[in-house]
Parts: structure tokens; sequence; C-alpha cells
């Protein structure tokens, strides 16, 4: 039988069924990575599953493929923070992706009030209330390595370097790639295969 994929963003967790009896498998981080290409995969090709899931339980999974698929440069932090700037959209949609590693760093999860407070940020979620602070946040965290990520409608050209959206129940992105250069971050080549546009 096919591992649903709404049923792996709903749990966090593997269900392995069987004709007679189900099992609960913790996957390795090699299963993880490979995973996410998967739910990139589904939900940019198959709106009838990713319609069963909510917007931002998606999005959040989203957040984790765009971590992983990043080559980070060493900065000598022990976690790995993904901090939301502005009203926080998620909920307890995050709690998807706490813990789980980016290299050899555990994910933890912070709102951060104002620009000074995205020093520490790897990970930057840009919300829609935030709109008129892009700027702001653009000059705090130039040529530094962070992936600023958004779904503010048309965000990617002013320099947030992946920006979100939803489309007839799945989620698309672009890619601002001169952006992730800027901040010396090398995106995967799977990303840029999926993205909807790719500024270069």
């Amino acid at each position: 039988m096919p591992w649903s994929a709404v049923h792996l963003l709903r749990a966090g967790r593997i269900q392995l069924l069987t004709m007679s009896r189900s099992m609960t498998y913790m996957p390795s981080r090699r299963f993880w990575q490979r995973l996410c290409i998967l739910l990139l995969v589904i939900s940019w090709s198959a709106p009838a599953w990713s319609e069963k899931i909510p917007e931002y339980r998606m999005k959040a999974a989203f957040l984790y493929n765009f971590a992983t698929f990043t080559e980070w440069p060493s900065n000598g932090h022990d976690t790995f923070s993904f901090c939301i700037y502005g009203e926080d959209p998620f909920g307890d949609h995050l709690d998807l992706v706490k813990g789980k590693l980016i290299g050899d760093r555990p994910i933890t999860v912070r709102q951060a009030k104002n620009s000074d407070a995205l020093n520490d940020c790897q990970l930057v979620f840009i919300s829609r209330s935030a709109k008129r602070k892009l700027q702001q946040v653009h000059d705090a965290v130039k040529g530094k390595p962070v992936l600023t990520v958004s779904d503010i409608p048309d965000a990617v050209h002013k320099g947030v370097i992946l920006n979100m959206d939803m489309r007839k129940g799945r989620v698309t992105f672009e890619i601002n790639l001169s952006a992730a250069r800027g901040n010396g971050l090398n995106l995967n080549s799977k990303l840029l295969r999926l993205a909807k546009e790719v500024i270069q």
C-alpha cells in the first residue's frame, strides 16, 4: 500500500501499513531528505492530495525542505533557528519541524519582534503582516547566511530569496537566486528545477 503524504504531514511520523498490522517507524535523516523531495513533487503535481492539508502545515514542511536543500556555511551555532517576522500564521504547525536536523543542528523556532532580533536566525519567514518591512528585513540580513522566505505577493522581486504561493490547493514557489548568492547561500538544483520562476 503506498504511503499517504497527507498522513505524513498530519502525524509527523511514518506509518508502515501491512495487510495484518500497523507499525510506527522513526525514519533516518536520509529518509527525511528523500521525503522532502517527495513532498515537493506531490504539492507541485497532485493538488487533490494537498487540498486535504491545511495551508500553513504544507508551508511549514516547505520551510524544512528549503532549509534542507540549501548549502549552509559553518557558523558555530549549536542550533538552527527558524524565525518568524511579523504575526505568526503557522500556529502549532511548525511543531512538525522542531528538533529535526539541518546538518547536525536541531531546529528551534522563535518569533523575531524587530530586525535586531534577526542576527541569530538562519531562516527568516516574513509574514504578510510585515509586508511594509521587507526592505528593513532585507537590509538587516544582507550579506549574512540567512535564508529569507515569505508568501507576500511579489516579494521575490523585492529581495526575498524564496517566496511561496498557493494555487489550486498546492504550494508553488519562486526563487531569487541572486539574493541567495548575495547572502552566501547555494540552493540545491532540485529546488531550482521545481521553482515556478528563478530570478538570476
